[in-house]
């Protein structure tokens, strides 16, 4: 039976993919998208028109729809409020990344989910694409031998809107990019960071949010990470940022740059070159493995654990640049 969705919110760009991919999945039998609910009525009656589906005007009656799960894509900061909900009704969640604003809310968003007997799953589609599975096959079987370092980028353009407004977004760049790469290093390690060193600042846009941020990160096996988290790229760069990582072994050294399959487009109605994406859908692969989980009752791939370790990163970072030293993780509840 095909496993029916509602989308909570299309505040973030990412929403439009993932809707996307469920109606790929709709098209395979496997998904249905049963509806839509947004905080902004004519962007969420814009959204179901265009994704043919039905639009609610509350997300209480979204959830009263008869639905098995939830898509959570609003600001970061009403990421708890969302989930709980949703948990509260019996709908099993994928929440959009970071998974909270705060280790509170984190913590409350897992429990909620456990207390009412749903999953919780983190969006994090890096890890779907086939130059990281690849990177992580290698590892796994000892090709590099002992990894020592990873240097990782997750650069990109300033979306600005509410990203750029800290009381929604929970800071800027740092918090929008430390996690994805996080991550993927943790599950690349099967270890936890220990330590997070940060410089923070606003070197490009110079107002009061973050668009820069390079962090050193120190995992518990004592491999070290170094990450450049920065909205670094200008709006005429010919693609939204990247995602690398170069990991560094005692038997060699290996380069994974995520995006780049790619052609070259001279586009003359809008007077830019951009790099057209060619290869696999990374979220395709997110929201497919979060179906079956719902469908099949297995654990979800990305927890919602995984997506609060990956956060408490980027509050590590933003603690560690102002008082301007390391800062030790677990951080207190």
């Amino acid at each position: 039976m095909a496993v029916r969705i509602g989308m909570m919110s299309f505040a973030h760009m990412h929403a439009y993919s993932y809707a996307h991919c469920v109606k790929q999945l709709e098209a395979e039998g496997r998904a249905q998208l049963v509806g839509v609910a947004d905080d902004d009525p004519q962007r969420g009656q814009q959204v179901a028109q265009q994704y043919g589906t039905r639009f609610y005007e509350s997300y209480e009656a979204l959830l009263d729809a008869g639905i098995d799960a939830v898509i959570v894509c609003p600001e970061n900061v009403k990421h708890r409020p969302l989930t709980e909900m949703a948990a509260k009704a019996g709908k099993h969640v994928l929440c959009e990344k970071p998974l909270a604003t705060s280790k509170a809310d984190g913590r409350a968003m897992i429990e909620v989910c456990k207390a009412n007997g749903v999953q919780l799953m983190t969006a994090f589609p890096c890890r779907f694409s086939p130059s990281y599975i690849r990177l992580k096959q290698m590892v796994e079987a000892g090709e590099l031998g002992e990894v020592l370092a990873i240097r990782g980028t997750n650069r990109g353009r300033n979306p600005g809107g509410w990203f750029i407004v800290p009381e929604l977004s929970g800071g800027g760049a740092v918090i929008d990019h430390t996690v994805h790469v996080t991550d993927l290093c943790r599950d690349l390690l099967h270890s936890e960071v220990v330590e997070v060193y940060a410089e923070i600042g606003n070197g490009f846009c110079h107002s009061d949010f973050d668009d820069t941020g390079m962090l050193t990160l120190t995992f518990a096996n004592d491999v070290f990470a170094t990450l450049d988290s920065s909205w670094s790229r200008p709006k005429v760069f010919p693609t939204w940022g990247d995602v690398t990582l170069q990991v560094v072994g005692t038997k060699g050294l290996v380069y994974m740059d995520m995006f780049a399959q790619n052609s070259t487009l001279y586009d003359d109605r809008n007077m830019r070159i951009t790099l057209e994406h060619w290869g696999s859908s990374i979220d395709y692969g997110l929201v497919s493995a979060f179906v079956e989980s719902v469908a099949s009752g297995k654990p979800v791939p990305i927890t919602g654990e995984d997506g609060l370790a990956a956060a408490e990163v980027a509050f590590a970072a933003y603690e560690s640049a102002k008082r301007g030293e390391p800062v030790q993780l677990p951080l207190p509840e």
